[in-house]
């Protein structure tokens, strides 16, 4: 396993982060023993919720670079190659850093193994988690926004002990893991707060605020509630928000990423970033493959919600910025989502529905969806490629098309529309 794609076909090996779940910490705490604990280093702002963690953490690593400092993201999943979900001062690793990075992880798990410390290998997750870690220390990172991958409690990134935590919107997703009530999810999203440590927390449901006022009040966390009732424009590019005496320029779309914006910046201000920085950060944000731009003549645009909370933030993008228009809608799932849900939200909106698979033994069979389309004009194709060409050839120039269901499909579809990355191995 001397190459990069050995390597990843390794961690593939290891099984896709859903099927190959394991909670506890055993194994992570373990694994970064052995690497000389590279987590104890940097500063880390921990970051969970449902939805709008990875936005959440794109906005605050930059400000936080805009501020001066050496910055760290890792977030998951990946769109294009997994070096993304490691990234320095704004840019995934090389692959010869992942590389390094993996055999350090995968020669300190076989001696633990060997010398019967833990009882398998790390997972996926585990293993990519440590490789961040140990990376972040070798490049001098001095700040790190660590996004969870799944939960909260029991997951990966739990092992560090942070300055900051934050909380996005908890909504319903990952329920066979995590849940069948909001009280429930909140209570796995709630096991990143730790004693003393403060927790901002973006606007929640009733349910959710009660589970973390508990816990923030257990562990004498001071618990910092983001003023959504801010003043804002948006067109279907960005917002701009006016919040407590800043001008937050937000390039991302979507009226959700307000509330995005306002949580992003009410934790820069308890790091006691400056108001200048804060600003600069935000609006130089990038976070690829949520309501992105790909093309136009027709404008075809990806978006990775995957969830009913996703849905309905991009329902509410089509009917407020699209109104009027002709929507294509190219839809392709994973089988473990809520997909009637997500259907009963989006598939009314469009005028033509063309279903598909993303490239995943998680995906759900397009034809699977056909009973969930109502009165919707629908048709199947095998994969995305077609399902473009499909779009493509019917659609006016004025039209939209809208790529939506999966973040593994968003990232076909950037991989299919972007010039601005390495190939797959």
């Amino acid at each position: 396993m001397h190459t990069y794609p050995d390597s990843v076909r390794f961690l593939y090996s290891l099984g896709n982060e859903i099927k190959a779940v394991k909670f506890g910490l055993e194994t992570i705490r373990a694994v970064l023993d052995a690497l000389g604990n590279p987590h104890t280093g940097p500063r880390f702002v921990h970051v969970a919720g449902t939805n709008g963690k990875g936005s959440t953490c794109a906005m605050i690593e930059s400000a936080l670079r805009a501020a001066g400092f050496r910055t760290g993201l890792y977030t998951s999943p990946h769109l294009l190659e997994p070096t993304e979900r490691i990234q320095v001062e704004g840019a995934p690793v090389s692959r010869d850093e992942f590389v390094a990075a993996f055999h350090a992880v995968h020669d300190a798990a076989e001696r633990l193994f060997s010398a019967g410390r833990i009882e398998h290998h790390p997972t996926y997750f585990e293993t990519v988690t440590a490789m961040g870690l140990l990376i972040f220390r070798e490049r001098g990172v001095e700040r790190v926004v660590l996004e969870v991958g799944l939960g909260g409690r029991l997951d990966a990134t739990n092992a560090v002990t942070p300055e900051l935590c934050v909380i996005t919107p908890i909504d319903y997703d990952h329920e066979a893991w995590l849940g069948n009530t909001i009280e429930a999810i909140a209570r796995e999203k709630a096991g990143i707060l730790k004693p003393g440590v403060p927790v901002v927390s973006a606007h929640q449901r009733i349910e959710a605020q009660a589970v973390l006022m508990r816990r923030s009040e257990d562990l004498h966390c001071e618990l910092i509630q983001s003023n959504s009732d801010a003043a804002f424009e948006a067109d279907a590019r960005g917002s701009t928000i006016h919040w407590e005496g800043l001008t937050l320029r937000c390039p991302l779309a979507g009226l959700h990423q307000v509330e995005n914006t306002i949580t992003a910046a009410t934790a820069l201000k308890q790091l006691g970033v400056a108001p200048g920085a804060i600003e600069k950060g935000i609006a130089r944000t990038r976070w690829p493959g949520r309501l992105e731009y790909l093309a136009q003549s027709p404008d075809i645009i990806a978006d990775g919600a995957h969830n009913p909370a996703g849905a309905r933030a991009l329902a509410d993008y089509i009917s407020r910025f699209h109104k009027g228009r002709k929507v294509w809608l190219i839809y392709g799932a994973m089988r473990d989502k809520s997909v009637g849900e997500i259907a009963d939200t989006l598939f009314p909106l469009a005028d033509e529905l063309i279903l598909t698979a993303p490239s995943s033994a998680r995906s759900l069979d397009p034809a699977s969806l056909l009973s969930l389309c109502g009165n919707v004009n629908a048709r199947t194709a095998p994969g995305l490629p077609s399902a473009v060409r499909m779009a493509q050839a019917g659609a006016a120039p004025e039209d939209a098309i809208f790529i939506s269901g999966s973040l593994f499909l968003a990232g076909e579809a950037r991989a299919l529309f972007c010039h601005d990355h390495d190939s797959e191995p």
